[in-house]
């Protein structure tokens, strides 16, 4: 058996947290990594003690909205976000990480890593946004297709 290379290992870890998810849409999955070290997890579903979609069914998919709108009538929290809430939870510094993640991160993610201050994002499937991919060219933020 070859041995992963970082890349790789981080990415396989932000497909095992895809495994928790509990949205009905898309199941995310992200790993933030700062010097070969793991500093957090997450995936997407409900915030903490709030019933998930698997329970109360999507709200979205009832509404018949396209993937990419209405962000805010949807109950779950996205990967990237839990991974900066997770982080700041624990008293944990995200200036200078990377993060991994399944999926390019939508417009609500990007600005919350940039404010994070992450360096940089690995993502393994695209999800074109074009305003998120100018802020992060903007903020100098690497975005790479893995």
């Amino acid at each position: 058996m070859e041995r992963p290379d970082w890349d790789q290992y981080f990415m396989d870890m932000a497909d095992l947290a895809a495994t928790r998810a509990s949205c009905l849409r898309r199941k995310v999955g992200a790993v933030l990594v700062k010097n070969k070290k793991v500093l957090a997890t997450g995936y997407n579903g409900a915030p903490k003690d709030i019933s998930h979609c698997e329970v109360t069914g999507c709200l979205r998919e009832e509404m018949k909205v396209p993937s990419g709108e209405r962000h805010e009538i949807c109950r779950g929290v996205h990967a990237e976000q839990n991974l900066v809430a997770q982080a700041a939870f624990h008293g944990v510094k995200t200036e200078g990480s990377t993060v991994y993640c399944t999926h390019q991160p939508c417009i609500i993610c990007t600005k919350i890593l940039i404010n994070a201050g992450v360096d940089k994002i690995y993502f393994k499937n695209a999800y074109s946004d074009e305003f998120a991919e100018k802020m992060l060219e903007e903020s100098k933020i690497e975005l790479l297709k893995y």
